[in-house]
């Protein structure tokens, strides 16, 4: 796990702005680091830097950048091929000097050109540099653990692992992109290809972007609905034979992430997934505990620590909890923007940074159980979706009734409950399973003039499934997991200096899920079904059997108290006409109300906490960003 930046300009930028940059990321990468330019053709420089976190091959032969034995390419890296010795089976007229996955894919590359890609196992965000057809290659793993992001100047390119080293660019004009504000607003996160800045995008999940001479190219060489679609045509056998494949492919995934030249541990929430990756990490290791980490809450709700503990002493790992108070969150608030260095706001990023803060004091990699929710059917919201599909019909009419000039004069619709009113109200195709009331629409859209790339994802009709739950994780997959959940555990685990690794989202066990019939993952209300009934090998039922919980963080309680008078000035008629982004008096109105407000009740204040806080880290990341 590293950080990458560099550029293909005709500008002048020198090897020191180039390093600058580069030191943005120290965070990524403490080991090592290493820049160089060189002339390439049509008056052009290229620059390529990395920021190094030794996980493998811990010796200068995995410096970066890393030239090919021809010196015709050149390459930074990060992320991890975990089939890279497989490979290099394949591979063995290459002259190898290191015994890192770096240099497998430069010999890779030289065997079967750019489609080398389709070989790798494995998270990564790779710059390659072609000197003889004079290309650079801009390639993000399937399903987009690793960030990659790139900004078109002119005929220019600059690309980075994150926001600050494009910022630090000589002549970056940060021109906020005000048309992704409202859906940021909505989705807590900046979704791709958007970014913040205008004419900044990230690399798509699968995607491949060429760069040659001022032009650019796309490809996608692994998508969603298409391999979806494909899977589909190859359904397993029985129940019992798909878990015992599932499992098979579960251990092989969490085996290829236990190798490294550092050591290795675990996150143990206590749930299903991470539950899971913990046990069959310890039945690899046998006698040798795995170190298992866990964050524990004094609020009993939101604590999951003793249940980890539990399954810590059940599986025999090395555990170590760490009991936190609402302080030592709140102490958190003020590096979010360092870390996210993009507007984000899914508040378990911060129990998510004390966990790998935690973790980091012993090992330099860990596993985690993230992609089991979105592969195998696991939040609340796919209850609400196949509730939703069956009541759709009476949706429909009761829409049509509303609609009828009698009651449309009276303002039925608008009289309705609130869940009716989400069921009748939602008749877009495109966006049939992203259930939502219009009212937090209707707030955001008043805060922000401007209008922009909508709310909601209108793509549903392009995965082809009629099962609303199976189109709604498909959905998820593709917006949800790379744009928030990975996203929170990249820079989250990057912060501490710590690599992590998701067995789950190796693409045996995802293209794997896509032959699974349906009931296999959800039946009769049972969520996660198959993977439950894995866990349950290793785990009794009753440790594990219990409502899903969350992260818990006091947003409304922080914004009515220690945070009120940053959020009021946050929110002033001078500083949000100064900004110029929104619509000041409304802002104005709207979190004033909000804080005054009540916090129990239908109409209360606390309903809008989770808008109040994407609107608080927004301006963080303002403030951070655009006064510097």
């Amino acid at each position: 796990m590293c950080g990458i930046c560099g550029f293909i300009s005709r500008k002048d930028i020198t090897r020191d702005q180039l390093k600058a940059m580069n030191d943005t990321m120290v965070h990524r990468g403490p080991n090592d680091s290493g820049e160089e330019l060189f002339d390439a053709a049509g008056g052009y420089t290229v620059g390529m830097a990395h920021r190094r976190l030794s996980i493998l091959d811990l010796s200068m032969l995995g410096h970066q950048p890393m030239h090919s034995c021809d010196d015709r390419l050149v390459i930074v890296y990060n992320g991890e091929i975990y089939n890279f010795l497989e490979l290099k089976e394949e591979l063995k007229d290459y002259p190898f000097r290191s015994n890192c996955d770096t240099e497998v894919i430069l010999a890779a590359y030289l065997k079967w050109g750019i489609s080398c890609i389709d070989r790798f196992q494995g998270m990564f965000a790779i710059a390659l540099y072609d000197k003889k057809t004079d290309v650079l290659y801009l390639v993000r793993d399937r399903i987009g653990k690793k960030p990659l992001y790139y900004w078109i100047d002119g005929e220019n390119i600059v690309y980075a692992s994150e926001l600050k080293p494009i910022m630090r660019c000589p002549d970056f004009p940060r021109i906020i992109n005000k048309s992704v504000i409202k859906r940021y607003m909505y989705q807590q996160c900046v979704n791709e290809p958007y970014a913040i800045f205008e004419n900044v995008y990230k690399v798509e999940p699968g995607q491949i972007v060429e760069f040659c001479q001022g032009n650019i190219k796309k490809q996608k060489y692994w998508d969603i609905a298409k391999v979806y679609a494909a899977k589909k045509q190859e359904p397993v056998g029985t129940y019992e034979e798909a878990k015992e494949e599932l499992k098979a492919l579960l251990k092989d995934s969490v085996k290829k992430r236990m190798i490294a030249d550092v050591p290795v541990g675990a996150f143990l929430s206590g749930g299903y997934d991470s539950s899971l990756v913990t046990a069959l990490a310890q039945d690899i290791n046998g006698s040798v505990p795995v170190k298992t980490y866990s964050i524990g809450f004094n609020e009993e709700r939101y604590n999951e620590a003793k249940y980890a503990k539990e399954v810590a002493k059940r599986l025999g790992t090395d555990h170590t909890e760490l009991y936190i108070d609402e302080r030592a969150m709140f102490d958190m608030v003020d590096s979010i923007p360092k870390y996210y260095d993009e507007p984000f706001a899914d508040s378990s990023q911060i129990p998510s940074m004390l966990v790998a803060g935690l973790a980091a004091k012993d090992v330099t990699v860990v596993l985690s159980g993230d992609g089991g929710d979105e592969f195998f059917c696991g939040y609340n919201i796919y209850d609400n979706v196949a509730q939703a599909q069956k009541l759709d019909a009476l949706g429909n009419l009761t829409y049509g009734v509303c609609k009828l000039p009698p009651f449309r004069h009276i303002g039925l619709f608008e009289k309705l409950p609130f869940r009716v009113q989400v069921v009748a109200g939602n008749h877009d195709k495109k966006t049939k399973t992203q259930l939502g009331g219009r009212t937090y629409i209707n707030v955001i859209d008043k805060m922000l003039a401007e209008g922009g790339v909508p709310f909601k994802f209108p793509i549903e009709e392009k995965y082809g499934e009629n099962n609303w739950q199976a189109r709604r994780m498909l959905l998820d997959e593709e917006t949800y997991l790379p744009g928030d959940i990975l996203c929170k555990v990249d820079r989250a685990s990057m912060k501490y200096s710590i690599e992590a690794r998701c067995p789950i989202l190796d693409v045996n066990v995802m293209e794997y899920s896509y032959r699974l019939p349906h009931k296999y993952k959800y039946a009769n209300g049972v969520k996660k079904r198959i993977l439950k009934d894995i866990a349950y090998d290793y785990i009794p039922r009753e440790l594990l059997d219990r409502p899903k919980v969350g992260f818990g963080v006091p947003l409304d309680k922080w914004m009515r108290g220690p945070l009120k008078e940053r959020l009021l000035e946050m929110c002033s008629m001078e500083y949000l006409k100064k900004q110029g982004i929104f619509d000041a008096a409304y802002v104005n109105g709207f979190i004033s109300e909000y804080l005054k407000t009540g916090d129990k009740g239908p109409a209360s204040g606390a309903n809008y906490s989770k808008t109040a806080w994407s609107f608080f880290a927004f301006q963080q990341w303002y403030s951070e960003y655009m006064f510097t």
